[in-house]
């Protein structure tokens, strides 16, 4: 179901190409400037139309089995070689329908190529450049068109750093405005929905992000939105959130310097919500991995110290950053199959990460946690990675790989121009020569993880962490935690994976919730928080809570540590945005399948007929009868699968449903 409020190819004269199967069509044409102004390409099953004109500029638009998706939207250039908005002429086409896409590429004549891809459920473009140049870019035409004053699905840029405008964590709560309510004074993240008739979702972001900065919209004349992009730094300082940030303090007139191919711009074409959930889009357009041994490269869970504020208990020492307590947390991730345990803040010199703050020993740590299997992550702002330069950067990615470091989580980038994109490959490239993993925090992914898929994880989400915070307002939470957690699988999840940090133990009903730093709780079940696993997509998922309190409750740990990060396969089984999510996923011969609502009870039929799985073996935890009442109530049953597939699931407000099929 839509929720949204609102509820061929052309061919030359004698020429006649068969599009049976997966045979290649190929046309090269040349044709003079002004001979030809209109190019049709479309999806393999015919339902999705790409139209280009260069009449007047150039303009692309989207229609799905005949009804506007985009209407004609302008692309253009700016450059220090002059402009670009295809109006010169086009020299040469190239159309073709293969690998499961209509193709057209458009160069011109004066140099700059456009190439569009369309596929049954997405479209795309990128510029190129004049083959061989490079140029700054002072601005970018990107603009996105519709026949309505639509609704969208927006997360506006919030909570800036230090009042700069283009610094920020990409973390946000999700607004529905139509298109005329949008702030115009508001920069909007992307991905971004737009519902268009009543019988698609448009969802509009980026992939191939290299050399070049993210991009946002803002609200655009008429119905429109339009890409806007972060001018590149020319002066910087320490700055920020506790002096984690690099902070511009002056930005310059130009977006890109030296700049070859832009990104690619996407258009995503959603008949129902569920299309989005695990859609590969982002890698069919990616780049090739440049790391050729990617064999050493592991996913898996990790044990956690920040959200639980080093909390544990029945120990017989003083808990916090020390080496007693994180042999504590090693032990419980080896005792429990965790592949990682993160070293988060404070073990090192706040200006210097190879001095260690003489609290731990790190060498020791790494070496007692490879005796049990377990590989030690270490947390370093963005700021101290980078910030002495790259030789330095590689001398301690160097020294901690020496001695047993298995990744870092780099925190507080807080930035996509383009000098902090740059930055980015320089530094996954660094820890890629040394087999370190990362988990990168205060970005998104862009594409980058493709070409350096050493990174397993991005933050830029709305995650567990904003609990130990939450306002309340009328005695509940200021914000609906548990609609964000069903809008996030369909928007924010497109994009890549997400460290939502999910898992706690203490889950309170709306009335009962407390942000507590040392003792923080989830809004929504027990439950909503273990489908998470399933749900969310994330190569390197952390248990956010105590040790302690996975112990107490190891029933449900037992489960967590049971689901994997990666999948063979993924499919779809229901949702809408903002109000629920059902998804199964493969992982060898094992499924599993989960489901989480919104802050509403809500009652659905799972039909497990693809997965091929009559009379398989099902374990089930499922919202407890008191679950409305006490969050933390679930129940574990065992059972078969339904010979029809059929599984019927109660959700609690707030809850969730998960099952493990083997």
């Amino acid at each position: 179901m839509n929720t949204c409020m609102t509820n061929g190819k052309k061919k030359l004269s004698g020429l006649l190409i068969s599009r049976s199967l997966t045979v290649l069509l190929f046309l090269c044409v040349m044709v003079g400037a002004g001979a030809r102004d209109n190019f049709a390409v479309q999806s393999p099953d015919g339902r999705v139309a790409v139209n280009v004109t260069t009449r007047g500029g150039l303009r692309w638009s989207i229609k799905l089995s005949g009804k506007s998706v985009l209407e004609p939207s302008p692309i253009a250039l700016e450059t220090s070689r002059g402009s670009f908005d295809g109006s010169r002429g086009v020299r040469r086409s190239y159309e073709s329908d293969e690998n499961g896409r209509g193709t057209l590429r458009l160069t011109f004549t004066d140099g700059y190529s456009v190439e569009w891809r369309v596929w049954n459920d997405a479209a795309a473009y990128r510029i190129l450049l004049p083959a061989g140049k490079q140029a700054d870019i002072k601005n970018e035409t990107a603009e996105f068109r519709f026949a309505a004053d639509n609704e969208c699905i927006v997360p506006y840029v919030n909570d800036n750093r230090g009042g700069e405008r283009w610094s920020h964590s990409f973390e946000a709560y999700y607004d529905r405005q139509r298109i005329s309510q949008l702030y115009a004074d508001s920069l909007i993240m992307t991905p971004a929905a737009v519902c268009t008739d009543g019988t698609a979702k448009a969802v509009i972001f980026e992939t191939g992000v290299e050399n070049y900065p993210g991009m946002y919209l803002v609200k655009g004349t008429g119905n429109s939105l339009r890409a806007v992009f972060p001018p590149l730094p020319v002066k910087t300082e320490t700055g920020g959130f506790n002096r984690l940030n690099i902070m511009p303090v002056e930005r310059g007139s130009i977006i890109a310097g030296r700049a070859t191919v832009l990104p690619w711009r996407i258009v995503m074409v959603a008949e129902e919500d569920r299309q989005l959930i695990g859609n590969d889009i982002t890698k069919r357009l990616g780049t090739k991995s440049r790391i050729a041994d990617t064999s050493w490269i592991r996913p898996g869970k990790a044990a956690w110290d920040w959200w639980n504020d080093w909390m544990l208990t029945g120990v017989p020492f003083r808990t916090g950053i020390n080496n007693d307590t994180y042999k504590y947390y090693i032990d419980f991730a080896s005792r429990n199959h965790l592949e990682y345990a993160v070293i988060d803040e404070g073990w090192s010199d706040p200006e210097d990460l190879m001095k260690p703050s003489g609290r731990l020993d790190i060498g020791m740590l790494t070496r007692y946690a490879a005796q049990r299997g377990v590989g030690i992550i270490l947390w370093s702002s963005w700021r101290n990675m980078v910030q002495r330069g790259e030789k330095v950067m590689n001398d301690v990615m160097a020294h901690y790989a020496g001695i047993g470091v298995r990744g870092f989580k780099v925190d507080f980038f807080d930035r996509d121009d383009q000098t902090a994109v740059n930055s980015a490959y320089a530094v996954v490239k660094a820890a890629a020569a040394h087999k370190l993993v990362l988990d990168l925090h205060g970005f998104k992914p862009n594409g980058i993880e493709q070409a350096w898929p050493n990174i397993l994880n991005f933050e830029g989400v709305k995650g567990l962490e904003n609990s130990k915070w939450e306002p309340l307002a009328g005695g509940k939470p200021l914000h609906d935690q548990p609609r964000y957690d069903v809008t996030i699988p369909f928007l924010r999840n497109l994009i890549g994976p997400m460290d939502y940090t999910p898992g706690a133990m203490t889950n309170a009903v709306p009335s009962q919730f407390r942000g507590n730093n040392s003792h923080p709780m989830s809004q929504g079940t027990r439950v909503h928080q273990m489908a998470m696993y399933t749900v969310f997509y994330s190569p390197l998922e952390m248990l956010a809570d105590s040790p302690s309190k996975y112990m107490h409750e190891q029933e449900c740990t037992d489960f967590i540590d049971s689901i994997p990060t990666v999948w063979d396969e993924t499919i779809a089984l229901g949702g809408e945005m903002g109000e629920y999510a059902a998804v199964a996923r493969r992982h060898g011969r094992r499924w599993f399948v989960a489901a989480m609502t919104n802050s509403e009870a809500r009652d659905i039929v799972l039909d497990l007929g693809r997965l091929r799985v009559a009379g398989h073996e099902m374990t089930v935890f499922a919202d407890g009868i008191n679950a409305d009442r006490d969050a933390t109530d679930y129940s574990r049953s065992a059972s078969s699968v339904p010979a029809d597939g059929m599984v019927m699931v109660h959700m609690a407000p707030g809850g969730g449903w998960t099952a493990r099929i083997e």
